[in-house]
Parts: C-alpha cells; structure tokens; sequence
C-alpha cells in the first residue's frame, strides 16, 4: 500500500481502473474492506483508493500491506484545505456534469441541512478534479457519506458508481435518500439478507446483490489443536471467554459484564476483550463496580496475528449484538465468522444476520438481545460443558467454511465491476 498526500497517481497499469471510495483507510476494524480489495487486486481488477479521512488506528494489519493500490486522502474537513478545495471548485464548474449536480446537492441540502452535507459535495469537487482520466467506475463502501461522495463527484465526471451497504449506514440513513442513491447507482451490494430484503424493497429492479463478506481460509487457517476440557470448577485453569469488537452501542458489551456478574460464584472464568471505541471507559468502570474487574484482561485494538491467537486460545466467544437507540445494528459480525472458522463455540443473538450464520442449537447458541439474565444461563451451561462446546465449534466451523466462503462474493462483485472495465 502506498500512501500519497494529494492528487491520486497514475494507474500502475494500461487497464481501466475502479476508484474506491472509503469513510477512513486503513482502520483494524474494517478487515473485511481490505480482505475484499486484495481479492479484488487479485482477480485482475486495477483499484485507485480514496479516503474521506486519515487513519485513526496507530496499527495496520499486514493485510494492507499486500493491496497495491495507492491511497488519496480528500480533505477531511473543507477548512483545513482551503486551496485545495478552491482547486476543485475551479476546475469542477467546467465539467459537463457541474449544473446537474449543484441542483442534486441543492435538493438533498433542503432535506438534510447539515455541516456533513456540505462537506460531502466539497470533497466530491476534489475527487472529481483530481481523478485519474483511467479510472472509468466508482464503487463506495458505505451507503450513507462515502456513497454520497462517489455519487455527486461521479455525476460532476459523468461516470457510473456502484456502492457496498453494509449496518450502520443503512439503518441511520433516511429513506429517501436510500431511495435516490439506490435509484442512481449502477447496483449496490450488501452483506446479510436481512439487509438485501430491506434495500430491495426501496428498488423498482434487482439491482442489490447479496454478497456475504466471507471468510478467507488463507488469513484464518484451520485450528490445528483440540480445545481444552476446562469446566469453570479449576480456579486454576479458568474457562476464557473472547469477545471482540469495538466498544460501541450495538456491541452490547454492558450486558455481557451484567450477565457476567450473574454467574455462580464457584463458576471460574475469565473474559479477554480486544478493540477499542468511545466506551471502554465506561465498560472498566461498570466491571469494577460488579466486582469482576479482576477477571477481565481489556486488550484494546489488536492486529491479524494477535487476535488469530487469542481465537485459538479461547474456549467460547461472546458477542451479544442488539440494535442502538438511533437504529444502528451490525449486519453479520466479521468477528464471528473468524472465531468460528477456529471451531470456536459462539454465543450471540438473534439480530439482524446473524441468525443466518449461526443455527441456534446447532452451530451455536442465539439468545434475545439486551437480555443479561438469559445471556447469563447460557454461558453458565457453555462454561460448564466443554463437551457441548467442542460440537458447536466443529458445527460451526463446518458451516462456516462451506457457505461463507470469500470466493464466491468477490467473485459476484468482480463480475459486476469488470463490466465497467472491459
């Protein structure tokens, strides 16, 4: 990956190319981004990348370093590169497709009167002033502000853009505006069918695609050794819980410490979390106020290699998932396709898509969001039963690996973006 400071570079290569556009590149995060560019690379399609904001992850993981494609960064905030978006404008207002876009930013402006709207419209003068001739299709991830970027700037190129949905953006976003970018984009995908079921009804054709995320065999290998038979009555060899994923809201992370603290006092266990998020905070003083700190190791953000270890190291993961007060949701957790491709026993619950992944009962166990009490009786009886544990986690790996494989998504959306290339 090569990072530049302004305009994007010329293409590596003759071919058409596909420009990308991302919210923030590259963040710990967002795996299943880079994981689908470097498949994509992979499959012969030449990519220029453009970010709406730097990284925040101090950390990459070495994944990022095997994409080709180089990073253009656009203004973050229109104030901090004054010139540069003065430069866009200029040479915006001579392209055929300016008049048509000024009067569909004028219209969503009316609907959405914010500081964000406006910042979107002037970082899509920037990227369509400094786009590579070669690149001849946009593809955003993220249907709320990347895709309002790709769609304002690809109309100012007068170029086709197509866009990946994937939670919070399509959950938090208006319908009106899901509306007219569906109406817009040349196809849009999405990573559960619960999502393509909610987009497809906002669409007059079949333009959305469902293409699940996957998981690739190559970056998560088979476990190669049995789990142990710990049983939470060894205070010497506690049963470890592993939950990941970034302390927010919808993670519901504060009833996992709730349901935590429920579990009988001879029960002995210990809970690894790895990422970060505005929470953690708040998260370490809700454990010390239940009493449970002391069996809590918070990890922070953690790169590929550390957080395949500590799969294999663990005996149950834990992600209660629910939907937040805005309607923010995850689609189907990457987490959990990762620790079950480790036969890995998974406790969730039965939000959005992740009863798509996991049979409850069968390759895991599903319980109600925000249900502490529940939660609690489930990962008593898992703790307590290495047996049950071991044939979830082989169930689920089996499901895993044969239904949600990498290949058979990428190959869906690269099919769809050699159309623009060919």
């Amino acid at each position: 990956m090569r990072i530049e400071g302004r305009a994007a570079p010329p293409a590596r290569r003759a071919d058409r190319v596909i420009g990308v556009v991302l919210k923030g590149y590259p963040r710990l995060s967002e795996t299943f981004i880079a994981q689908e560019l470097h498949a994509l690379e992979a499959r012969g399609l030449a990519l220029a990348l453009f970010s709406l904001r730097r990284p925040s992850d101090p950390a990459t993981h070495p994944l990022h370093a095997r994409i080709r494609a180089s990073v253009n960064y656009l203004p973050e905030y229109l104030h901090r590169g004054p010139w540069r978006v003065l430069r866009g404008w200029r040479a915006a207002r001579r392209l055929p497709g300016y008049r048509a876009t000024l009067a569909a930013f004028a219209r969503d402006l009316c609907r959405d009167r914010t500081r964000s709207r406006v910042r979107r419209f002037g970082q899509a003068l920037v990227l369509a002033s400094e786009l590579p001739n070669d690149v001849v299709h946009l593809h955003a991830h993220f249907l709320h502000t990347p895709a309002s970027v790709a769609r304002y700037a690809a109309l100012l190129r007068g170029l086709t853009w197509s866009v990946s949905a994937h939670a919070k953006d399509i959950w938090t976003t208006p319908e009106w505006e899901k509306r007219e970018k569906l109406a817009a984009s040349a196809f849009a995908t999405t990573c559960t069918a619960c999502n393509a079921q909610h987009l497809r009804a906002l669409c007059a054709d079949d333009r959305v695609d469902l293409v699940y995320h996957g998981i690739d065999a190559t970056r998560f290998p088979p476990h190669p050794h049995a789990r142990g038979a710990r049983d939470g009555r060894d205070a010497s060899s506690p049963v470890r819980l592993l939950a990941v994923g970034r302390a927010v809201e919808k993670k519901g992370f504060d009833d996992l410490l709730d349901a935590l603290a429920r579990l009988p006092g001879d029960r002995h266990w210990q809970l690894v979390h790895i990422g970060d998020g505005p929470r953690l905070a708040a998260l370490q003083q809700q454990a010390r106020r239940l009493g449970i700190t002391a069996r809590i190791r918070w990890e922070g953000a953690r790169a590929h290699d550390d957080v395949l270890a500590a799969y294999r190291d663990a005996d149950l993961f834990v992600l209660p998932c629910r939907i937040g007060d805005d309607g923010d949701r995850d689609g189907l957790p990457n987490v959990l396709l990762e620790a079950q491709s480790q036969a890995l026993a998974c406790v969730s619950t039965n939000v959005s898509g992740i009863p798509e992944l996991i049979v409850d009962g069968e390759t895991g166990v599903l319980v109600p969001p925000r249900a502490p009490i529940l939660l609690a009786e489930a990962l008593d009886r898992l703790i307590t039963d290495p047996v049950i544990r071991v044939a979830l986690g082989t169930a689920g790996c089996e499901r895993t690996t044969r239904c949600f494989s990498l290949d058979a998504g990428v190959d869906r959306l690269a099919m769809r973006l050699n159309a623009f290339v060919a």
